[in-house]
C-alpha cells in the first residue's frame, strides 16, 4: 500500500468498519468440522482442569501458601486466554459465524495479549517463589507475606494491561479502507494492523519490542533463579533432601517450557519462517492458546502431592451427592 493511497483513505474518512470477518484457518475450510472436535474437547479440558484447581486452591486451608495463589493465578490467566479465542473459533468452524464487530475484535485482542504477558509474570513470580523456599527456606513466611503477595500481583496485571492499552489506540487511529477480512480464527495486533491503509511502523515496532521485551527480562530473570535454586541444590548434604528439591521445581520447569518454547517458536516462525504455508502458522497460534492451558493443570496435578489429595477428597466428597 503506497502512503498516498494512505492519506487519501484518511482524507475521506477515518474508516473503521463495522465488522471484521474472521476466516478461521485458511487453507484448511473443508477440515473445519474435524479440526473443531480436537478444539472443543481440549478447551473443555482446559477450562474444566484449571476450574478445578482454583477450585481446591480456595476451598483447602493447606493450600493457602504463596505457591498455590500463583498457581490458580496461572490457571485464571489460562481460563481467559483460552475462553477468549476459542468459543469464537469453534463458531466459525460450525456456524461460519466469522463476523466480529470491530470494538469486539479490539477487545479480543486486547485480552488475548493481556493474559500472555500476565502468564510470563506469573511463570516469573512462581520461580522467585521456589527461590525463596529453596535458597531462604527459614525467611520463606517473612519474605513472601500475603501484603507482598498482593504487590506482586498487583505488578504482574499493572505491568500486562500498561503494556497492551496503548495497542487499542495504535489500532483505532488506523484508516481500513482496503479489505475487513482477517485470515485468522481469532483477532491479534499485527494480523489486525496489516488490513490498514496507512502506515503500520509504530504498531510494528511497538508490538515487537514492548510484549517481548517484557517477556525477555521474564526468561533472563527466571534463569537466573533457577541458576540460583540449582546451586542451592546442589550444596545439599543428602542426596533425599536434592531430590525433594528438585522435585517442587520440576512440575513449574514444565509449564515454564511449555509456555515459552511454543510463543518463540511461534513468533520466530512469523518473522522469518516466510516458506511455512499461512495455514501453518494459524494453526500454531490456536495450538497455543489451547495446549498449554490444558496440560498446566495436567502436570500440577500429577507432580503434586497436595493437589492430587485434595482433588481426590473434593470428588469423593461430590460423589456421595
Amino acid at each position: 500500500e503506497t502512503p498516498k493511497t494512505g492519506m487519501f483513505c484518511a482524507n475521506i474518512t477515518t474508516f473503521h468498519p463495522a465488522v471484521f470477518i474472521l476466516l478461521g484457518i485458511p487453507g484448511l475450510e473443508q477440515y473445519h468440522i474435524w479440526l473443531s472436535i480436537p478444539f472443543c474437547l481440549m478447551y473443555i479440558t482446559a477450562v474444566l482442569g484449571n476450574g478445578a484447581l482454583i477450585l481446591v486452591v480456595l476451598s483447602e486451608r493447606t493450600l493457602h501458601e504463596p505457591m498455590y495463589v500463583f498457581l490458580s493465578m496461572l490457571a485464571g490467566t489460562d481460563i481467559l486466554l483460552s475462553t477468549t479465542t476459542v468459543p469464537k473459533a469453534l463458531a466459525i468452524f460450525w456456524f461460519h459465524a466469522g463476523e466480529i464487530a470491530f470494538d469486539a475484535c479490539i477487545t479480543q485482542m486486547f485480552f488475548i495479549h493481556t493474559a500472555f504477558v500476565a502468564e510470563s509474570g506469573i511463570l516469573l513470580a512462581m520461580a522467585f517463589d521456589r527461590y525463596v523456599a529453596i535458597c531462604t527456606p527459614l525467611r520463606y513466611t517473612a519474605i513472601l507475606t500475603p501484603m507482598v503477595i498482593g504487590k506482586i500481583t498487583l505488578a504482574i496485571w499493572g505491568r500486562s494491561i500498561g503494556t497492551i492499552f496503548p495497542i487499542i489506540f495504535l489500532l483505532k487511529r488506523l484508516p481500513y479502507c482496503r479489505t475487513n477480512v482477517i485470515p485468522h480464527s481469532y483477532c491479534e495486533h499485527i494480523g489486525v494492523a496489516r488490513l490498514a491503509s496507512a502506515d503500520i511502523t509504530v504498531n510494528i515496532w511497538y508490538g515487537f519490542s514492548v510484549p517481548m521485551a517484557s517477556v525477555l527480562v521474564d526468561v533472563a530473570l527466571i534463569g537466573v533463579s533457577y541458576t540460583l535454586i540449582l546451586q542451592a541444590v546442589f550444596r545439599l548434604p543428602s542426596q533425599d533432601a536434592r531430590h525433594k528439591a528438585l522435585n517442587t521445581c520440576g512440575s513449574h520447569v514444565g509449564v515454564i517450557l511449555l509456555f515459552f518454547i511454543p510463543s518463540f517458536f511461534t513468533f520466530l516462525t512469523h518473522r522469518f519462517g516466510k516458506n511455512i504455508p499461512h495455514h501453518v502458522h494459524i494453526l500454531l497460534a490456536n495450538l497455543y492458546v489451547l495446549v498449554p492451558p490444558m496440560l498446566n493443570p495436567i502436570i500440577y496435578g500429577a507432580k503434586t502431592k497436595q493437589i492430587r489429595d485434595s482433588m481426590a477428597r473434593m470428588l469423593s466428597i461430590v460423589g456421595k451427592f
